[in-house]
């Protein structure tokens, strides 16, 4: 975050989305989420009152989105903090809820270095804890700030890309106010090309086998009037031969030193038919997504989910025993392959998009000047 926005009074401007807050009710304190997986039926809300109901949450995907589990992250070390739980034992349990989100260890570490930083310099359970509070909401005013700053960064490059206007954009998952402190990544240019009158239309892939795009992407632009259509994912190739499509827009759970990015998976084959139709696929991501730690693509750890999200379909708002119920759609005891993300090398991505400007070619040169750029500015 630069320095004028830190010092801003409107520097943080909250999502219209509810998607995350920390409440102090008579009981005790709890951080409160939407409840991702019953939208679009219902907007609930969920309120943890400790650790493990958090990394539950973000294990069935309650709360979800690499920027939000940063902001959950930091938000849960100071839940434990605050209601005295072992401080140590809860970073390690929300830092491998999620292995692939680099964000979601970012902010676990960051909030947990500022509490042990306090209790090193004498400060009392109490400060302590007020302090790791105090960090995840500074992460959390960041990250909103961070995403106003990628969505013009990111319409700057449509429009010099895509000088006529009216862009066709093709995105895949959910990237909006529901991952974000603000209003997201990749939609967020989206939503700003729809605000400048330059969004003929958004492309909705529907992302199996959660159905982020159905379920959320959706029901984002209908919430802001954006005009947009759901295509089923392995329709998006007639759209690219049709010639519908002007650029592809994604967002990243983690991007390698390299400039590979992992994305929920069903990216890499959008990038490939992007390059083969010579169409942009532009990653937009905030900083803390880079990891300069992991080398390579091959060196990321993808997520393998469970195989009843693909062999039955589930619906949170039919409810069994407290649980989701589920319709078969396979045999009972069907095998199945089930990643969450895939990685796109960065020789397909033809820009990626941070609160920092734009790297474009895609090298791994060019990602360390710029996290080095990032490391410097002072976050107040």
């Amino acid at each position: 975050m630069a320095d004028q926005d830190a010092q801003s009074p409107v520097g943080f401007e909250p999502a219209a989305l509810p998607v995350l807050r920390w409440d102090e009710p008579p009981e005790g304190p709890v951080l409160v989420l939407l409840d991702q997986t019953r939208l679009p039926a219902e907007e609930a809300e969920l309120a943890c009152t400790d650790v493990p109901a958090l990394v539950e949450a973000i294990r069935t995907l309650a709360v979800r989105g690499a920027p939000l589990l940063g902001i959950a992250g930091a938000y849960g070390v100071a839940l434990a903090a605050v209601r005295g739980y072992d401080v140590a034992e809860a970073a390690g349990l929300l830092e491998q809820a999620r292995p692939t989100a680099v964000n979601l260890g970012y902010g676990v570490r960051r909030a947990a270095a500022a509490y042990w930083a306090a209790v090193e310099k004498g400060a009392g359970a109490e400060q302590a804890a007020a302090v790791a509070l105090d960090e995840a909401r500074a992460l959390h005013r960041e990250d909103a700030v961070a995403s106003g700053h990628m969505a013009r960064f990111g319409l700057a490059l449509l429009n010099e890309l895509l000088p006529g206007g009216g862009h066709r954009l093709l995105t895949h998952c959910n990237t909006g106010a529901l991952v974000s402190g603000g209003e997201g990544t990749a939609f967020a240019v989206a939503l700003g090309a729809h605000r400048a009158g330059r969004l003929r239309r958004l492309w909705v892939d529907e992302t199996r086998p959660l159905l982020q795009g159905a379920r959320l992407t959706a029901y984002e632009a209908a919430r802001n009037g954006m005009p947009y259509s759901l295509l089923t994912d392995n329709a998006a190739g007639s759209l690219f031969a049709a010639g519908e499509v002007d650029a592809v827009l994604i967002g990243a759970d983690r991007i390698s030193a390299d400039g590979s990015v992992a994305n929920k998976v069903g990216s890499y084959p959008l990038a490939v038919l992007a390059k083969y139709h010579h169409v942009p696929f532009i990653v937009v991501a905030p900083t803390t997504t880079v990891d300069l730690h992991t080398a390579d693509g091959a060196s990321i750890t993808v997520e393998q989910r469970p195989a009843s999200e693909v062999t039955e379909l589930t619906s949170p708002q039919l409810r069994v025993d407290g649980r989701g119920a589920g319709v078969l759609v396979a045999p009972v005891g069907t095998p199945a392959y089930n990643p969450a993300f895939d990685i796109t090398p960065p020789e397909l991505v033809t820009a990626i998009v941070t609160e920092e400007g734009v790297i474009s070619p895609v090298t791994g040169v060019g990602l360390a000047e710029l996290c080095a750029r990032s490391s410097q500015v002072t976050i107040s």
